[in-house]
């Protein structure tokens, strides 16, 4: 089975950067981002095709966070700019090893996860 290990969290002031970053064990199709606040559900941030070609954004982070990833490398990253304190949550890297064909953004599409990188940021 794939497995995905992230890193890159951490504690940041609101204006500020991070890149959240995670290696897959083998193949994947699509891959993405998702967050989750303690009392909400997991929603999605970014996913990425296998090709890269198709790119969603959850509207909240539109123009800010970039998500990119490397297939010779099995990783994808999300670049995190302007930072707010709205973004605070745990971040957790998806990746779907099923279907070659589409790509979702809700979480029951993906069954790779990974164990979740925490992102705070300080107003």
């Amino acid at each position: 089975q794939v497995q995905l290990v992230e890193s890159g969290g951490g504690l940041v002031q609101a204006g500020g950067s991070l890149t959240l970053s995670c290696a897959a064990s083998g193949r994947t199709f699509a891959m993405g981002w998702f967050r989750q606040v303690p009392g909400r559900e997991r929603a999605y941030v970014a996913v990425i095709s296998w090709s890269g070609d198709t790119i969603y954004y959850a509207d909240s982070v539109k123009g800010r966070f970039t998500i990119s990833r490397d297939n010779a490398k099995n990783t994808v990253s999300l670049q995190m700019n302007s930072l707010k304190p709205e973004d605070t949550a745990v971040y957790y890297c998806a990746a779907d090893t099923t279907t070659a064909q589409a790509m979702g953004t809700v979480p029951a599409w993906y069954d790779r996860w990974g164990q979740g990188t925490q992102v705070t940021v300080s107003s």
